[in-house]
C-alpha cells in the first residue's frame, strides 16, 4: 500500500481488490493542518497572520483548525483536578437544589496538590470567582446588599473598576465594634459603590446593642429608618458565613466582638452559623436568642426572601454551616473552594 504523503493532496486507497487508487483532491495536506494548528495553538499567532504566512485564506485557516480537532491532531485536555470541580459543581447543584454553584479549584496547577496549607490564597480564589460572577450578573436598577467580612473584602479587590452600573448598594447590618477597618461593612459598601459608580446606603451605627429598647429607638432615626426601607428593595445579597459548629471558627466569637456571656448563650441555643449577624441552627432557622432583638440588621425572614442570595465561603470547616444555611433557604448561589465542596458532599451523603 502506498505511503501517505504530506502534500496538498492525499491519496486514498479504495477498491483495493481491483487495484485502483482514487485521488480526493479536496482533502487538505496533513502537514498543512499540523502546521496551522502549531502556529495557532503553540505560537499563538492570529489567524490572519497564519493565512499570510502560509499563503491561504483566513477561511481556510479556520477550516484547517477544525480539521485538526476532528482528526485528533490537536486535542484539548482539562486536567483531572479541574474536571473534578465541574463534576462536583453538577452534583452539588443537584444535591442542594440551589440556583448556582461555582467552585474555585483549591489545587496547585504546577504539581496538582491541594492548597489546605494556604487558606488565604484559597480565599482569594473564591473571592475572584465571586467578583467575576457579580460582574456578569449585576444590572442597572439592582439593589445589592452586603455583609462584613474578609472574603467580601477580597472580592472587592478583584472587581474591574471599568464596569459601571447604575445600581444601589446597601449595608445589611451595622458596624461591629473593634472590627478590622478593611472588613467593616460600611467601608465595603463605600468601596463597591465607588467601583460600580453606584449609590450607597449604610447604617451609621454599630450593629450589636445592649437592649431591645435601644434598637427600637435607633430605628426611628432618619438614617437608620431610610436604610431599613432599602432592605425591602434588596434583590441581591452578597455575604460570607460565620461558623459556630462543630468548631467555633468565626472571627465574631472573639471577646472583642461578642462578650463571653453572649457566646455562651449562642452555643446553648444550638447556633451553628450566622449570616448578616443573624444566627441560625442546623436546619437554617433563626435561633431565639437575646441578640435577635438587640441587633441592627436585616430581619432573618426578609433576608430569606431576597431573590438571589450569594454566599462566599472557603475552608472545610464551613461545610456544616453551609449545608444548614442551604436547608433553611438562605443560599441561592454558592461560591466555594473545591475542598469545602467535597466536605459538603460528604455531609450531605451522611445526612440522607
Amino acid at each position: 500500500m502506498p505511503a501517505r504523503h504530506f502534500c496538498s493532496e492525499v491519496y486514498d486507497v479504495k477498491n483495493e481488490s481491483e487495484g485502483k487508487m482514487k485521488t480526493n483532491k479536496y482533502d487538505q495536506s496533513t502537514f498543512l493542518v499540523l502546521k496551522t494548528a502549531y502556529l495557532y495553538y503553540i505560537c499563538e499567532k492570529p489567524q490572519g497572520e497564519i493565512a499570510e504566512e502560509l499563503g491561504i485564506s483566513v477561511t481556510t485557516v479556520s477550516r484547517l483548525l477544525k480539521k485538526a480537532k476532528e482528526e485528533k491532531i490537536i486535542e484539548f485536555v482539562i486536567r483531572d483536578p479541574l474536571v473534578k470541580c465541574v463534576e462536583m459543581e453538577k452534583e452539588l447543584k443537584e444535591r442542594l437544589n440551589v440556583k448556582q454553584v461555582i467552585i474555585a479549584p483549591a489545587v496547585s496547577l504546577e504539581n496538582e496538590t491541594d492548597m489546605r496549607e494556604d487558606p488565604e490564597n484559597v480565599k482569594k480564589l473564591v473571592a475572584l470567582e465571586a467578583a467575576r460572577y457579580l460582574q456578569r450578573t449585576i444590572k442597572s436598577g439592582d439593589v445589592v446588599g452586603f455583609t462584613w467580612g474578609s472574603t467580601v473584602y477580597q472580592m472587592i479587590n478583584y472587581l474591574n473598576p471599568a464596569q459601571k452600573v447604575e445600581a444601589e448598594f446597601v449595608s445589611l447590618h451595622g458596624s461591629l465594634a473593634n472590627s478590622v477597618p478593611e472588613w467593616d461593612v460600611r467601608t465595603l459598601v463605600d468601596r463597591i459603590a465607588k467601583a460600580f459608580s453606584g449609590r450607597k446606603h449604610t447604617l451609621l451605627t454599630h450593629t450589636l446593642m445592649r437592649s431591645k429598647e435601644t434598637v427600637e429607638l435607633l430605628k426611628q432615626e432618619k438614617n437608620i429608618a431610610d436604610v431599613y426601607q432599602m432592605f425591602d428593595k434588596v434583590n441581591i445579597a452578597v455575604n460570607g458565613i460565620g461558623v459556630f459548629y462543630p468548631k467555633t471558627t468565626t472571627v465574631l466569637a472573639r471577646p472583642d466582638y461578642l462578650p463571653p456571656e453572649d457566646l455562651k448563650e449562642l452555643k446553648a441555643k444550638g447556633v451553628v452559623g450566622d449570616i448578616a449577624i443573624r444566627f441560625f441552627d442546623r436546619n437554617g432557622m433563626e435561633c431565639d436568642t437575646s441578640l435577635k432583638d438587640r441587633t441592627l440588621s436585616i430581619d432573618f425572614e426578609k433576608f430569606r426572601s431576597i431573590d438571589e442570595k450569594i454566599t462566599l465561603a472557603s475552608g472545610e470547616d464551613k461545610a456544616f454551616a453551609v449545608l444548614s444555611a442551604v436547608r433553611g433557604g438562605l443560599i441561592d448561589t454558592l461560591i466555594i473552594d473545591s475542598n469545602l465542596g467535597a466536605g459538603i458532599l460528604d455531609l450531605a451523603a451522611d445526612n440522607k
